[in-house]
């Protein structure tokens, strides 16, 4: 990533979340927060990607941050929705654990400084890799990404939450019903017209809960988006020193976060950057199997654990992705999505719930148009 940012101009008015038109009160409060001195000056960059909540690169001296905002005021938003709040609050109990996160250094939830809450963390330099192929790397070193991927994951889940004060930082039971009842609701507040595969999810998923999958026991810190566009990797090797994006962290189920994870060998290549149709040997990338061993590797647990449950876990997991991108699209129709092909991403919902009901169902899904 390059280090140099284009001075930006304040405008007198500027809608809210535009940083770029707010530089004289975001100055202002980052001196308050002993950020930058009185007298200094920042420098802002809005950084591509993200679905969700946008991010800005700042320039304050020597001194980088990034600062990851809400894509409108509260009162636009659903309950709930782009808590980076509660993204500030994970990284700050993860920090100095085997976890890597960047160092946060200031949450403000008063919209009047740039018209939105937002924080701000650390800069820390790094590869995102957006295609899970990863183009960029040699064959040969491939699956060494994909295994600090895996073992990044794996010590998210042994962290100890109780001893980090996150005990409230969800239920500690009922996991899975709970999210099948809140991706339901969600999927009922956004979507434009039913869509059958959603609706049958719903009934299915309540009723094939793995046992002992929604008690106490297996609760971890959970990620909510674990793939390898929401990792940061060092820039020469594979070694993950940032885990990004933690607006949907919980404490929840380590299956159901790995089982995201995984989602990308049961979709197809393309915006939604799968691995299903291509030819993985040839690229030098762990097949499924190979990555989930490494996981179970790396986090001491038995692969027979996986077990029957396994369509379960990936079947939420594209039931929750559908609602999601219909989120996505609700966002696009208000004009508050974050990323330009929010359109195009969102028109996928259906797709997506196909595919977990064909995995419901003990089928493969059809990737065809």
């Amino acid at each position: 990533m390059d280090t140099d940012i284009a001075p930006t101009t304040t405008r007198a008015t500027a809608p809210a979340g535009d940083v770029a038109g707010r530089l004289d009160t975001l100055t202002a409060w980052m001196s308050t927060q002993g950020l930058l001195p009185a007298n200094g000056e920042l420098v802002a960059q809005r950084m591509a990607g993200g679905q969700s909540n946008p991010s800005w690169r700042l320039q304050g001296g020597s001194r980088q941050w990034v600062l990851r905002a809400k894509p409108a005021p509260a009162a636009q938003l659903l309950p709930s929705a782009h808590a980076i709040e509660r993204e500030y609050r994970v990284l700050r109990a993860l920090e100095d654990t085997d976890v890597p996160v960047p160092r946060v250094q200031a949450l403000c939830e008063d919209e009047a400084v740039i018209g939105v809450a937002f924080y701000v963390m650390d800069f820390v330099p790094g590869r995102v890799f957006a295609d899970p192929a990863l183009p960029g790397v040699a064959t040969d070193a491939r699956a060494a990404y994909y295994d600090a991927a895996a073992r990044t994951l794996a010590a998210l889940h042994r962290v100890d939450w109780r001893e980090r004060g996150l005990l409230d930082f969800g239920r500690h039971e009922g996991y899975f019903s709970r999210l099948v009842r809140r991706w339901s609701q969600q999927y009922q507040a956004t979507r434009e017209r039913p869509v059958p595969a959603m609706e049958r999810l719903m009934d299915w998923l309540p009723a094939h809960i793995p046992a002992e999958a929604d008690g106490e026991a297996p609760t971890c810190i959970t990620h909510g988006d674990f793939r390898m566009e929401n990792l940061m990797f060092h820039p020469e090797r594979p070694e993950v020193v940032a885990v990004l994006d933690w607006e949907l962290s919980t404490l929840g189920h380590p299956l159901g976060d790995l089982a995201y994870n995984a989602l990308a060998w049961h979709m197809p290549a393309g915006i939604l950057r799968g691995l299903a149709d291509l030819n993985l040997p040839a690229l030098g990338i762990p097949s499924e199997s190979e990555y989930l061993a490494a996981y179970c590797r790396h986090s001491g647990r038995d692969p027979a654990a996986l077990g029957l449950g396994w369509p379960f876990y990936l079947a939420f997991n594209l039931f929750r992705l559908a609602a999601i991108l219909q989120g996505i699209g609700q966002r696009e129709r208000a004009g508050t999505a974050a990323n330009a092909t929010a359109r195009q991403i969102a028109d996928l919902a259906p797709a997506v719930a196909g595919w977990g009901w064909a995995i419901a169902q003990g089928q493969q899904p059809d990737f065809r148009p």
